[in-house]
């Protein structure tokens, strides 16, 4: 563990090293040279004052607003684990429940800095304070993918294989004959009454045939992205399995379609497929140039029948909204019912500030959160309330 940031005791530069380690099996990418750019400026910046040493390590580390939540985080657990420890007995000594406001530690945090048994005592004696009461089940349902600890992330694929969406029929321009119905198939009619001589000629009837929509999905796998888009492709695994005319596909900077991969019936090695068949992981996100390709190449062989497109992401787009506005609207246009599931929807203070997230509200039909597995059962009770009005951001 490292000691305290002093650069009198020359350990400062190897831990340094070590936090930026951390921060990339966090998910923060760090690289060799940020880390030779962080020690250049602790030269000039010094580690007297903690804001100093604090915001010279941010400035260099981060250029995405999305990892500076783990890489608070991570500083406050790395470089101030004796605070942690007396918090932990101040808390169980105390028993004071005013340190229950404070955000916990991610449990990735804790992993890559191998603090997991101090933050799971602390989660301990707060849950003992507030009198917490559910079973882990329930729980891990409601925990966050981005907050999980490495096992909780494989009992929670464990329960997404288990998910199952409601395949809904709606009716068809198709006919098919029926004993009874409104309608009168008259070709059928004519062709019983060349069978015989009879005076009372029978009629035949016919009804509309009903028929469970396709569903497609449009998952992004870029950088902001990533922790989610691994536990959808779970999601996806399982549905595709579960019923047919399910397409997948994932973007970041270049469309992929995976539907054939995660047709196989073992997860792992239709995941690994779909590992080695898409090259743009964890990278930019062309949300606008992606969707247009899907509606030249795509939108006609795969959106027909009245689909209806699940779309995954959380609306941050590198290019600043370039073309998504037409994009958008011809895809709301192809399809029976657009549904938007965001991880951004888990902040209570979420509003559409970014350019691409405004101008994707305006053609969608349903705008849910995705970001545990009760976000993915909600999205099941979704799918079976009858579809109404195209949903609208607020100015």
């Amino acid at each position: 563990m490292p000691t305290q940031p002093d650069s009198d005791n020359g350990y400062l530069a190897e831990n340094v090293v070590h936090f930026a380690r951390a921060l990339r099996r966090a998910g923060v990418p760090v690289g060799p040279d940020r880390v030779l750019d962080a020690l250049r400026a602790l030269e000039i910046t010094g580690v007297a004052r903690r804001d100093d040493f604090y915001w010279s390590l941010a400035s260099v580390f981060l250029n995405r607003r999305e990892h500076f939540e783990v890489f608070d985080q991570a500083f406050g657990l790395f470089w101030r684990r004796r605070e942690l420890l007396e918090q932990l007995g101040k808390a169980a000594a105390d028993n004071e429940t005013a340190m229950h406001d404070e955000t916990p530690p991610s449990q990735r945090v804790a992993e890559a800095l191998g603090l997991v048994r101090e933050t799971a005592l602390l989660q301990e004696v707060q849950d003992e304070d507030t009198g917490t009461a559910a079973s882990q089940a329930e729980q891990l349902r409601k925990k966050d993918f981005d907050t999980m600890s490495g096992a909780e992330l494989i009992e929670a694929k464990k329960l997404i294989a288990n998910l199952r969406l409601p395949i809904s029929e709606i009716r068809t321009r198709r006919m098919r004959p029926a004993a009874h119905g409104r309608m009168i198939d008259m070709r059928a009619t004519l062709r019983a009454s060349l069978r015989g001589s009879s005076d009372i000629i029978p009629l035949a009837h016919r009804a509309l045939t009903k028929r469970h929509p396709p569903l497609v999905v449009l998952c992004d796998i870029s950088g902001s992205m990533s922790r989610y888009s691994r536990m959808f492709l779970h999601f996806m695994h399982a549905i595709t399995n579960d019923r047919d005319r399910v397409h997948t596909f994932v973007f970041g900077t270049r469309l992929s379609n995976i539907t054939r991969h995660l047709r196989h019936r073992d997860v792992d090695i239709a995941l690994g497929e779909v590992s080695r068949a898409v090259a743009d992981w964890s990278g930019g996100t062309r949300i606008g140039a992606t969707i247009c390709k899907f509606n030249l190449r795509w939108s006609r062989r795969v959106l027909g029948q009245n689909a209806v497109v699940l779309l995954i992401s959380d609306g941050l787009d590198r290019e600043g909204g370039a073309h998504l506005s037409e994009s958008m609207e011809r895809l709301r246009k192809s399809c029976r019912r657009l549904i938007w599931l965001n991880p951004l929807l888990r902040f209570d203070g979420f509003e559409p500030l970014a350019t691409g997230v405004r101008i994707m509200l305006e053609h969608v039909d349903d705008f849910l959160p995705a970001h545990n597995i009760a976000s993915l059962a909600e999205l099941a009770d979704a799918l079976t309330k009858p579809h109404q009005a195209p949903f609208r951001s607020v100015a």
